[in-house]
This record gives C-alpha cells, sequence and structure tokens, in this order.
C-alpha cells in the first residue's frame, strides 16, 4: 500500500486550524526561536548548532597561497555546503536541492560578501601569500529553517576559529605551530546572524520566526533577514508570492534586531566557556 503524501491533509488542517489561534505545535510564540545547543569540537574552528532537531556543523580550515593578481593585498574566503541525505529523505547525494543553492547562497551574502572578516587582515606577504579560509557547512538533519542554523554556525565557527602565528623577515614566512607560538583569532568587523520569518496564505494567521519543517512546508512565502545586534542590516530576501506591505517589513526587521540582541548574548557566553575551558586545559 503507497504511503500517503507528507504532510497529510489531516497534518495541514491541523497546523492551520492551531496558527490562526497564535498556537505553535511545539509551545512556542508565533516569534519565539527554538534556543540555539552550541557545541565546538576538540579542534579550533569546529561547532556544532542545533535549533531544535535541526542540526548543521559548520568547520573553518586556513592555508596559505598566493592571492589573485587583481586583489594582491587580501585573504580569500570560500564557503562549501552540502545537505546530507540523512537529513531528510526529500535529499539525494551528488543533486543539489533548491533549498541547498539558496542556503550557499545566503551564506555568502551574509558571511563573505557583507565582509565579516577583515581580508586584508589575511595578508602575510603582499601580492605573494595570503590566508584562504575554507568554512565547510555539513547539514545533518533537517527539522526546518536550516537557513538560520548554517548561517549561525557559521559566523560562530569564524569567531572560534584561530589561525597560526606568522613571522615574516624579508621575503621568508615562517608559520609557528600552536605549540610554539600561541594562534591569533580572526579580525572581524560584525557579527551578522540570519532571522527567517513564515507567512501563510491566510491573512488572519500570523506570521512565525524559525518555522519547523511542517510550518516551513505549508508556508505560502518566507521572509529571511541579516542583522547584527547593532542594528546594521546585511541582506533581505523574500521567498514565495506573498505580498508584504514596507510597513510589515520594518516591523519584522525590528523583531530581528531584538532576536539578535538576545542570540549575540548567547554566542558570546558559549564562547567565553569553551575559551576558559581551553585555557584550563592548557594550564
Amino acid at each position: 500500500m503507497p504511503r500517503p503524501p507528507s504532510p497529510s491533509i489531516p497534518e495541514k488542517e491541523f497546523l492551520s486550524a492551531s496558527l490562526k489561534q497564535s498556537l505553535r505545535l511545539d509551545g512556542r510564540n508565533m516569534l519565539e526561536m527554538r534556543k540555539p545547543k552550541l557545541t565546538f569540537g576538540p579542534e579550533l574552528g569546529w561547532v556544532e548548532c542545533a535549533l531544535g532537531k535541526t542540526r548543521i556543523i559548520a568547520q573553518v580550515d586556513a592555508k596559505m597561497v598566493k592571492p589573485p593578481p587583481e586583489r594582491p593585498l587580501e585573504g580569500i574566503i570560500t564557503i562549501h555546503s552540502e545537505i546530507s541525505p540523512m537529513a531528510s529523505n526529500e535529499y539525494e547525494a551528488g543533486r543539489p536541492s533548491d533549498e541547498e543553492v539558496t542556503i550557499t547562497r545566503m551564506l555568502d551574502k551574509v558571511l563573505r560578501r557583507s565582509d565579516v572578516v577583515d581580508k586584508e587582515s589575511l595578508c602575510v606577504l603582499a601580492g605573494q601569500r595570503v590566508w584562504h579560509l575554507r568554512l565547510t557547512i555539513h547539514c545533518l538533519a533537517d527539522a526546518g529553517n536550516m537557513l538560520d542554523c548554517a548561517c549561525l554556525a557559521g559566523v560562530i565557527a569564524l569567531k572560534h576559529f584561530r589561525r597560526p602565528e606568522v613571522e615574516v623577515v624579508g621575503d621568508e614566512v615562517t608559520i609557528h605551530l600552536p605549540s610554539e607560538r600561541a594562534p591569533v583569532p580572526l579580525s572581524m568587523h560584525h557579527t551578522p546572524y540570519c532571522f527567517t520569518f513564515a507567512y501563510f496564505s491566510d491573512p488572519a494567521t500570523s506570521p512565525v520566526l524559525d518555522p519547523s519543517h511542517l510550518e516551513q512546508v505549508l508556508s505560502a512565502g518566507l521572509l529571511s533577514v541579516a542583522l547584527n545586534a547593532q542594528r546594521e542590516l546585511c541582506v533581505v530576501q523574500k521567498a514565495g508570492g506573498v505580498p508584504l506591505a514596507p510597513e510589515e517589513i520594518l516591523r519584522i526587521i525590528n523583531v530581528a534586531v531584538d532576536r539578535a540582541k538576545e542570540l549575540d548574548k548567547i554566542v558570546e557566553e558559549r564562547l567565553k566557556e569553551d575559551w576558559a575551558g581551553r585555557t584550563v586545559e592548557v594550564r
């Protein structure tokens, strides 16, 4: 007997009726996001980020390369993302889905084009040697809103990473091991976070922040806002056909600013805790 399509008609009807009453299936308020759970790996620049059951791993590594001639004073940053088939049965190995393409493009806009990392600080020897940072995002489980989780994991991995100390004498470059000299944190201009709101075709239903998988599937449109705690807007991306008035977009941006301030405190606290633990181990 063939399996019924997911989500089923009763699931759709139940969710729609709940949202009309401003009730979400996981008990959250309409504009409440799931609290992130951050786990740091043994090496610097490795972090696992979970929003509910959505799980993403981000990892940063660095190598020294020759810069392109058109940008001799800047380091290079590349971002790669992949959604594992274990994340959901909707994804196939070797065939990028629409969501994977969307996540990769948004990560590029939020983390690379908005100049999160000072690229000139990655220059070691002008025109000859610069650092090439590679950020890799692995999506392990899709329980909704992988985009926000991926952006969060990526920016935390960059903040957590330390590059080796380098000494330049003339044209000779010496890379010191972590045991010889303490690694150096990246020079970062700002810390952007992404917030996705799901809108529904029924105007009586309010938008929801950080949609679950079912909410995301049944939504008629998504609005993603990337900004930092200092109210600097990086990216606004809208997907879907639900028309939004300018006043509604400004209202949502103000909500995102408040959430960014809350998220920034959580991230800084967890990074301090992890670094304090590593300092104790070194001693």
